[in-house]
């Protein structure tokens, strides 16, 4: 919208007119990091009007104002209005204009997707956001409480701007949500979704996270038999033992993960699957975490994302902990967990990543770095969102790759578990 009105986007450290800094609350660390980020740009760009917006905006908004210099905080439906970001903020000492309304569960979801007009990484991926909030209501989880219940953009409006994006030339459309595959408009549901986005002129379709129960055998075959919905799904897992399943309000066990999971891979060609994994929920005792790092070592996923639990505020499980129904595993045994966990993840994900040495995989390219010897290093990702590395000489007429979609015979693995290969002609 601000592009619309003329404005243009700088580099930060350009400075700006305004900064807008778009903030997390799913952890306290989250939260942490945004202040820090709030702090960083206010003291580099101390003209800038700096306004926070997102979910630590939404559901601290006067811990965020209290913050010297930021002009202004905007709430979830507040961000959406462009006139904010150009009037006048009403600051005065007591600090930040802040407009901030509660969530309203029937308010509408907005689309929203990367910027059309200018194009990120050479025209590559586009992120398309076509849903918004969670409807699950999981103990240690704020997302509700800033998001609101579920809402889904409709099917018309999301396949308007799909066809947008195809037309400012990306090559692969990443769709995205708060609980993505609960999407849902009239009798269309997610599957249905897919269906028409397949009928866009892109190469690629990738699905970020969907929640287990949502990974039905109808999605697994689509995706199986699809050309252009990429193998490639992120499952949240949170805990191997059913015990802190349970408490944590997830609906399902261990057992019904391992079953979707191995179904996606055994009918997926190249399926690779990522999990969240949580640790030092309240109540986990060794037995639980013991039960978990089995659970995970047997399971073949692509890599963890490993969280130490973080309580929020407002949540059923503060509520808990504030009325001593559970307690708080020791922090220092939380990182031990959390590093223990880690350093099975990048197990796993080395033994996925080596199984694809002397195989091809396509790969579209999305940036280039120059080597002292001439040659140019391209990388992008692989349909199963591996990250692959090729070495080329510009005077061999492959001087620019960036948007290009090629196969790759992969011959090794680099550092930083970059796979390394050459085109395949």
């Amino acid at each position: 919208m601000l592009v619309s009105e003329d404005w243009q986007f700088h580099d930060i450290d350009k400075g700006a007119d305004i900064i807008l800094i778009h903030t997390c609350a799913v952890t306290g660390e989250a939260e942490r990091k945004s202040r820090q980020q709030i702090r960083k740009a206010i003291k580099k760009h101390p003209n800038a009007k700096v306004v926070v917006a997102g979910c630590y905006a939404q559901l601290a908004p006067e811990k965020i104002a209290q913050i010297d210099g930021v002009s202004l905080v905007l709430g979830m439906s507040e961000k959406f209005d462009c006139s904010h970001y150009l009037e006048e903020s009403d600051r005065d000492e007591r600090g930040a204009q802040v407009l901030v309304s509660t969530v309203d569960p029937s308010s509408p979801a907005h689309v929203a997707s990367s910027l059309l007009s200018q194009p990120d990484k050479g025209r590559t991926r586009a992120f398309l956001k076509i849903q918004d909030g969670c409807s699950f209501g999981c103990a240690y989880c704020a997302i509700p409480l800033a998001r609101g219940r579920s809402r889904s953009v409709p099917l018309a409006t999301v396949m308007e701007r799909a066809e947008a994006i195809v037309e400012a030339g990306y090559r692969e459309i990443v769709l995205t949500g708060i609980n993505l595959a609960d999407y849902r408009d009239q009798q269309h549901r997610f599957t249905d979704l897919l269906r028409r986005l397949e009928h866009l002129d892109v190469g690629r379709i990738r699905i970020s996270s969907i929640e287990p129960q949502f990974l039905d055998d109808e999605l697994i075959d689509l995706v199986a038999g699809s050309s252009k919905i990429m193998p490639h799904f992120h499952l949240p897992l949170q805990s191997g033992s059913d015990k802190v399943l349970k408490a944590m309000g997830r609906q399902y066990d261990a057992a019904f993960y391992r079953e979707r999971l191995l179904r996606a891979v055994s009918s997926i060609q190249g399926c690779a699957i990522g999990a969240d994994v949580m640790v030092g929920y309240p109540g986990e005792s060794e037995d639980d975490f013991e039960t978990m790092y089995r659970f995970i070592e047997e399971l073949p996923v692509a890599y963890l994302h490993v969280f130490s639990c973080s309580v929020r505020p407002g949540t059923r499980l503060f509520r808990e902990i504030a009325e001593k129904r559970v307690s708080r595993v020791v922090s220092a045994e939380v990182s031990c967990r959390a590093k223990h966990l880690a350093q099975l993840g990048q197990q796993l994900e080395r033994r996925f990543a080596s199984s694809f040495i002397g195989r091809q995989l396509r790969v579209l390219f999305e940036e280039g770095v120059p080597c002292a010897d001439g040659t140019m290093l391209w990388s992008g990702y692989s349909e199963n969102y591996l990250r692959v590395q090729v070495a080329l000489d510009p005077s061999a007429g492959s001087a620019e790759m960036r948007g290009v979609e090629h196969k790759v015979l992969i011959e090794g693995v680099g550092e930083g578990l970059l796979l390394e290969g050459r085109l395949v002609f």
